[in-house]
């Protein structure tokens, strides 16, 4: 049996995103609470996270592993293990992991969307790579995500 880094650290019920180093478990999914949110846990490969893009559900962040650098619309700040960072719906954001380790995060989007949904047809479109932004603003509108530009570089 050959071993890759995406040898799931979750078991079998892991969404699995190589493209953006990406990682996943729905820890509650939305139809748990109602709608009112959803709770995933993620682990980032180093140097990886999401293209920089905005949605109307406020995330919010729990830094369980590692380091992070975020860019919430202009600013740029560094996250560590015990940091919790809130993006307001709206607003453009992406982060990567700054670790030469993987990091993890827990993470609350509100109101709750269909993670396994959202992040398995992710994964289907990243399959060979990340896509245009035309083809991943095609795939944003059922879910009224703009994606803006790539993700975030280590060294910004």
């Amino acid at each position: 049996m050959t071993f890759s880094p995406w040898q799931s650290r979750f078991g079998e019920d892991s969404i699995q995103i190589p493209a953006i180093g990406l990682e996943l478990r729905v820890r509650l999914p939305n139809r748990v609470s109602g709608g009112t949110l959803e709770m995933i846990e993620t682990i980032n490969a180093p140097g990886f996270g999401p293209p920089l893009h905005r949605h109307p559900e406020t995330e919010v962040f729990r830094v369980l592993k590692g380091r992070y650098l975020f860019q919430v619309d202009d600013r740029h700040f560094l996250a560590e293990a015990g940091d919790v960072i809130s993006v307001p719906g709206g607003a453009a954001h992406a982060f990567v992991n700054v670790t030469d380790t993987p990091a993890e995060q827990l993470i609350l989007i509100l109101p709750g969307i269909d993670a396994a949904a959202f992040f398995t047809g992710l994964g289907e479109i990243m399959k060979s790579g990340i896509p245009t932004s035309d083809v991943l603003n095609t795939f944003g509108q059922r879910w009224n995500v703009e994606f803006l530009g790539p993700p975030l570089r280590k060294d910004f």
